[in-house]
């Protein structure tokens, strides 16, 4: 072959913490036997074992199977790990289509998720119709399961609450499914008390792992890793602001952050960021009027940095809505300046605590 003739592809690494969910196969891949033909399977123990150490680390799982609903369901529920999954598929459809499914109720990209089955027919199903879908045979876990892309970068105090959070988050969106009544009193319903308060040393790996996930309302799309945030903390002429959320279904962890330049008669605000996971719970741009708030007390003006992502024009209508306009601009890159004579009170379904310094709570 000439050196003009074509080049191998050099691998390239997984990266890490990629997948956020995987999808379990029951008939010889979770459990030996095949259900519905041999009436009584056997689990297997390192199936499970594999399982529950990715869900310590935050890491979801699912089963797309082509079985009897009630019947494999049952069996679940029997040996005592049904819990464990969001979701089950368990029907006649393509396990593309439930792959698919699962992706939707969960709101996670399909480049986020593992399918492991033990029929190669299968996979190569998954694999046509659903590229972006990791497919790995059972045979296999043992060594793929270990891999960067199934570990998280942190494993954070939320990590072994996340499957918790997502099937609490199940619950809401089903209860608004069935909600006859308008938007707010549903959420009026909700209890829901947001909280702000400065950052710990202790938040930080959950606040770089927000910097790393959250694209549609990040404000600028910049990553802050675990010592820039740190030196940012301990900065007097920064301000780091978490955000986090609970109503009467639980919690939904640390859902904000906030970075705030406050040298001289103008604050700028270099980072503002809010989880996709509270998009619809109205409470957007509470953490932004707070900083709002601040800065007017504080005698200095606001602007805002934006950087145009093509993923975050959320973010942008957030700015709009609470009275941001265009103070300058270079190409993507925005300033945004605020209006500090209109400030907008939290919503009447939420209630708001301030941490300060001291760890005091003020409503």
């Amino acid at each position: 072959m000439s050196q003009q003739g074509a080049v191998a592809a050099l691998p390239t690494k997984p990266a890490q913490g990629r997948i956020k969910c995987v999808v379990w196969d029951l008939d010889n891949t979770l459990w030996d036997g095949v259900l519905l033909e041999d009436g009584e399977v056997t689990l297997r123990p390192h199936v499970v074992e594999h399982i529950r150490r990715l869900d310590r680390m935050g890491v979801l799982h699912s089963v797309a199977s082509k079985n009897d609903p009630e019947t494999a369901l049952a069996v679940l529920r029997d040996l005592g790990i049904e819990d464990l999954f969001l979701c089950p598929q368990i029907g006649w459809n393509a396990k593309s289509d439930s792959i698919r499914h699962i992706a939707g109720a969960l709101n996670l990209g399909l480049d986020a998720f593992a399918f492991v089955d033990d029929q190669p027919f299968e996979r190569a199903e998954v694999e046509a119709v659903v590229p972006e879908v990791t497919c790995v045979d059972v045979v296999d876990i043992d060594e793929v399961l270990h891999r960067p892309d199934f570990r998280p970068r942190f494993v954070t105090d939320e990590s072994a609450e996340r499957r918790g959070m997502y099937r609490a988050q199940l619950t809401r969106d089903g209860l608004a499914r069935e909600f006859v009544g308008t938007s707010e009193e549903f959420l009026a319903g909700l209890d829901m008390r947001f909280t702000i308060a400065p950052a710990r040393r202790e938040d930080l790996q959950r606040a770089e792992e927000l910097t790393l996930r959250t694209n549609q309302l990040n404000s600028t799309g910049r990553t802050y890793s675990y010592d820039e945030l740190d030196e940012l903390r301990r900065s007097d002429d920064h301000l780091l602001l978490v955000a986090s959320l609970t109503d009467r279904f639980g919690g939904y962890g640390k859902i904000g952050l906030a970075l705030v330049e406050r040298a001289g008669d103008v604050w700028h605000l270099r980072m503002m960021l809010m989880s996709c996971r509270v998009m619809s719970r109205g409470v957007g741009m509470v953490l932004l009027n707070h900083l709002m708030r601040l800065a007017r007390t504080a005698g200095a003006e606001l602007h805002a940095d934006f950087v145009e992502t093509g993923r975050n024009r959320m973010m942008q209508i957030t700015y709009a809505f609470s009275g941001f306009t265009e103070v300058s601009r270079d190409g993507d890159r925005v300033v945004l300046g605020a209006d500090l004579d209109n400030l907008q009170d939290p919503p009447a379904y939420v209630t708001l605590d301030i941490v300060d310094s001291a760890g005091d709570a003020d409503d």
